[in-house]
């Protein structure tokens, strides 16, 4: 950590030469794929449910998705590997408002992660909050930021990532040890928040959080939270 322990520095995680090599095959784990749900698949900015499609950017169409999905389970699946996190902020945003709970599916294996949607200004208040830990994974371009309460994990490169892309993927298996690592430290932190780039796309989030699960159904962390971007339209987005 720059201001923690640095027991929870990583050990191996080799110079900034590394990241030019490929990363280590990581098997896609999370929870079984949920029954008796609704399953919503992002296209875009376009939402279809069955034979509907919705644009929520659209006031009318945000009330009409907010009816469809109002108290139920929904598995958020994605279409277009080039859909971006900021293109469903308003999907995001009604089916924080409306829909029971949400998971979203893993793009290459039959496993989903149940998650708490929080906008930036939820999130704000989830980090003002009075708890150890506060354990972030900030995803950027160049690999992942590792933030807690008391400092930034450093990784090769001081002034880069705490986890950077290896020959131009995303390292999950370290990820994943490193997750595992603070987590030793911080035992009593039961949650965690995934803060994406806004031009992130949807499917490598929905990677990013297989980082969290140690073996099938073994998450790190009781809670996942997902931070997506306030959408413009954000007060129709949720209207009933």
């Amino acid at each position: 950590m720059e201001r923690g322990a640095p027991a929870t520095a990583p050990r191996d995680a080799g110079n900034w030469a590394d990241a030019t090599l490929e990363p280590v095959s990581a098997p896609a784990w999370g929870e079984p794929l949920p029954e008796d749900v609704l399953r919503l698949e992002l296209s875009g900015e376009q939402v279809r449910l069955g034979t509907e499609t919705f644009t929520p950017a659209r006031a009318p169409d945000a009330a009409r998705l907010a009816e469809r999905v109002r108290g139920r389970d929904v598995l958020v699946a994605v279409e277009d590997a080039d859909t971006f996190l900021a293109q469903v902020s308003d999907a995001l945003t009604v089916l924080r408002a409306r829909a029971a709970e949400v998971w979203l599916q893993h793009p290459d294996a039959p496993v989903a992660y149940p998650l708490v949607l929080r906008d930036e200004q939820g999130f704000r208040t989830w980090l003002d909050e009075v708890a150890p830990g506060k354990l972030r994974i900030i995803q950027r371009a160049d690999g992942f930021e590792l933030s807690t309460s008391v400092g930034k994990l450093p990784g090769p490169d001081r002034n880069g990532p705490s986890v950077p892309v290896r020959g131009g993927r995303q390292d999950i298996a370290t990820l994943r040890r490193e997750l595992a690592r603070l987590k030793t430290r911080f035992t009593t932190s039961d949650d965690l928040c995934l803060v994406p780039s806004f031009g992130t796309e949807v499917v490598q989030v929905a990677r990013a959080l297989g980082g969290t699960y140690v073996a099938p159904e073994e998450g790190l962390f009781d809670t996942l939270c997902l931070v997506y971007p306030t959408p413009r339209s954000a007060s129709d987005a949720g209207a009933p």
